[in-house]
């Protein structure tokens, strides 16, 4: 299989380290907007891994990702970029004829008139509404295949299909022991991505309503996350997996709940006020004239890159699916896990907890799909497949999820 890799960040970076111990890959291009990151993505991997090459690459042109696509005669477009890419690149590989992989969806915007009451443009509309494309070219679209959206996604599948015969709800949870050494703020995960989940309105399923929309942070609740993290406060945060989740698996109601904790909501909230999580372009007088720039550009630009904090973090991160419903006409209830040590993968990978745990997945998915255990066209989401190979083989990688059982 040869891969186009778009994005030598953190996730990027981490999927490199991880690619190389397996023997699916023919060979991985590693672009970026900034050649010499994805240069020293792949220098990293030191002089006898040939498998691997850098290349320099815009993914807001459409254009020229199809062609480096063509050029490299890649099999597949393997998105590590923020969402704000999501779309120029999935047309490019549609229009490629290769198939393609993100870990986050086409943007959403709020209702007009009713943002915390309806949906208006729901993550992930733009490249559902190709979805018959996909199909007819016979290319495979998987979409949200990182740890949140995309292994969650997996657990529910699974869910459904070994451990309930109805599912009344299905709540993906989100919590961590994390700190980082040195800052009184340093966001994990990319902050951009950040400001957009957490700002804009939470999605909610519910079979008799259909998707809606709550405000921000809403329904707290205390959820005791596994091997030592603990409780954690948890709210309503928009995800994919609330929209993708109800297209496949059967369930009542469908949330996303993320442990943000009061000092990083309140942050998020200043920055909200201030206009500072705004992605339109403002004039800001510079040295040799006026410039434009995003207020959000700004603030991430202020903020440590998350891919060099791992040496100061530590602690645990948790990705799991909490499951309610009903087994052999009694009441069940689960929460499947999955437990990343940030000294653990700093030891074996040289990449932080949260960035290794995002990056496992989708280069899991394209060894499935490589080895045509996962098939399929059109655009779709993790719960579209057969989750026991994808979980088989994530034991494989070292990396064992967990089930605990809640009652």
């Amino acid at each position: 299989m040869r891969v186009l890799l778009v994005g030598a960040g953190g996730v990027g970076t981490a999927v490199t380290r991880i690619a190389a111990r397996r023997d699916f890959l023919t060979h991985m291009i590693v672009a970026d907007y900034d050649l010499s990151r994805a240069e020293a993505a792949v220098a990293a991997l030191g002089e006898h891994e040939g498998r691997f090459s850098a290349r320099r690459l815009d993914a807001s042109d459409e254009a020229a990702v199809r062609r480096a696509l063509v050029e490299e005669s890649c099999d597949v477009l393997l998105n590590a970029t923020d969402p704000r890419f999501v779309m120029p690149l999935f047309q490019a590989a549609l229009a490629a004829g290769t198939h393609y992989l993100d870990m986050a969806m086409s943007l959403s915007s709020p209702h007009g008139t009713h943002p915390y009451e309806r949906c208006g443009v729901k993550l992930g509309d733009g490249q559902f509404e190709l979805a018959a494309e996909w199909e007819r070219s016979d290319r495979l679209a998987l979409v949200g295949i990182g740890v949140e959206p995309g292994l969650s996604d997996v657990f529910a599948r699974y869910a459904a299909d070994e451990l309930f015969d109805e599912i009344e709800e299905i709540g993906i949870r989100d919590g961590a022991n994390l700190t980082v050494e040195g800052y009184d703020f340093a966001p994990s995960f990319s902050i951009w991505t950040t400001i957009e989940e957490c700002l804009n309105p939470p999605v909610v399923y519910e079979k008799e309503r259909g998707w809606f929309t709550t405000a921000p942070f809403s329904e707290p609740e205390v959820f005791d996350f596994p091997e030592g993290i603990g409780p954690v406060e948890c709210v309503n945060v928009e995800h994919e997996e609330v929209l993708l989740i109800p297209r496949w698996v059967d369930a009542r109601r469908v949330t996303f709940k993320y442990g943000l904790g009061d000092d990083f909501i309140a942050k998020l909230k200043v920055l909200h006020e201030l206009g500072l999580d705004s992605t339109a372009e403002v004039t800001v007088p510079g040295r040799n004239g006026p410039v434009q720039v995003s207020p959000r550009d700004v603030v991430a630009a202020c903020l440590p890159d998350p891919a060099t904090l791992g040496d100061r973090m530590t602690g645990k991160t948790c990705a799991g699916t909490w499951v309610k419903g009903v087994k052999d006409g009694a009441a069940r209830e689960v929460f499947l896990y999955h437990v990343v040590d940030n000294q653990w993968t700093m030891r074996e990978y040289g990449s932080q907890a949260v960035v290794w745990q995002t990056a496992i997945n989708p280069v899991i998915a394209l060894e499935l799909i490589a080895g045509g255990v996962w098939t399929g066209s059109g655009v779709l989401g993790p719960e579209a497949l057969p989750p026991r190979p994808f979980l088989d083989l994530l034991n494989a990688y070292g990396a064992p999820w967990g089930l605990r059982e809640e009652n």
